[in-house]
């Protein structure tokens, strides 16, 4: 917020013997031509995991806004034409104990699409009609801001939000099969899948679509250090969304729906046991761009020390992951950290992951 990436195997509800035909590809709009010279910037924030602060990210976003708006004035293409979104993909600890966290997530005064992580609904074991639960409350702080097999449009910036399984853990297996089943109806990836599929199905015709999930897709790699290997055995192995894989494949067989983007976190960016780090970030043989977002630790305190509570009197160092979409096509992703001292906010460091020309430095 993945077509020599998807290799996933073919679902049941893709070789359906319903009589009703598939629907077929349609022509659709030059998506270039249409948004001509439009900017829109995302900053992505893949697994909060407690380091959140409202007053220190939101100074931190609004910062990273004006800083980006200043560098673009000598780009004749851009100027006036600069639009702002945030995408959250959030994952929270301690459900119970970071509601607050959550309602200040909702008031972030931006834009916003969010997906909750397997953590979210790690307390949740019991259902009932009578009593609200904890995924519940969660869920209506966010409103529609929670796209988890939804869309989100936001027709100003001719741009869609297409959510993935929301509270997933990565891997083969459903997981709280209970809560999916109780809330959306899932029983099976084949029924995840055809969620995601159809909550794309719909997206207007001059459109991009960027699918947000918690996790990545399968098929991206199998080594530790792949963008959704799995670093925490040995050997490795992919630990993708099988059902992820799936959606896209459909929709990029029978619909002409554009997806630049897929992001997602869960997977650390630092690998486990000191392993090193996890790339970041792949390009698709079908020019999809897989984009973690997982850095964890996301807060350092200014003396370099990780940041418990995300919160520091003597400043904090903020990582967000930015993503600039040009004329209608991903132009440029980074990983920026932010020093907040107080009011003051400076660019501390920014690392390019990806220019339009193709080149991944992650």
């Amino acid at each position: 917020m993945l077509s020599a990436f998807l290799h996933a195997p073919t679902l049941s509800f893709l070789c359906s013997s319903s009589s009703s035909p598939q629907p077929q590809p349609k022509p659709r709009p030059c998506l270039s031509s249409m948004a001509s010279s439009s900017l829109v910037r995302i900053a992505v924030v893949g697994d909060v995991h407690d380091d959140w602060n409202l007053e220190e990210d939101a100074n931190a976003l609004q910062f990273l806004k004006f800083h980006m708006d200043l560098k673009n004035l000598s780009d004749k293409r851009l100027r006036g034409n600069a639009a702002g979104f945030g995408a959250l993909h959030r994952q929270v600890i301690l459900v119970m104990k970071n509601l607050e966290l959550v309602q200040d997530v909702a008031a972030l005064n931006f834009p916003k699409a969010v997906i909750l992580g397997n953590h979210d609904s790690w307390s949740t074991q019991q259902f009932s009609s009578k009593k609200k639960d904890r995924v519940q409350l969660q869920l209506e702080c966010l409103g529609q801001e929670h796209v988890g097999y939804k869309r989100l449009d936001f027709p100003l910036l001719k741009l869609s939000i297409v959510g993935g399984w929301p509270f997933s853990c990565g891997g083969q297996q459903i997981f709280r099969k209970r809560l999916l089943s109780a809330r959306y109806g899932i029983q099976d990836m084949e029924g995840s899948a055809k969620r995601i599929y159809e909550a794309a199905l719909g997206t207007p015709e001059d459109h991009l679509v960027i699918l947000l999930a918690h996790n990545g897709s399968t098929g991206l790699g199998s080594e530790l250090n792949d963008i959704c290997g799995k670093d925490w055995v040995f050997g490795g192995g992919d630990h993708g969304d099988p059902d992820l894989a799936q959606a896209i494949s459909h929709l990029k067989e029978t619909t002409n729906v554009s997806i630049p983007l897929l992001v997602f976190g869960h997977m650390h960016k630092e690998l486990a046991h000191g392993n090193g780090l996890r790339k970041m970030i792949v390009v698709g043989a079908d020019d999809i761009i897989y984009l973690n977002g997982a850095i964890v630790p996301r807060v350092k305190r200014s003396t370099n020390e990780t940041s418990l509570h995300a919160s520091n009197s003597d400043g904090t160092y903020r990582a967000f992951t930015l993503v600039e979409i040009l004329s209608g096509q991903v132009n440029k992703i980074s990983e920026s950290w932010v020093s907040v001292v107080g009011n003051e906010t400076t660019l501390e460091e920014e690392h390019i992951l990806f220019k339009s020309n193709g080149q991944s430095s992650c």
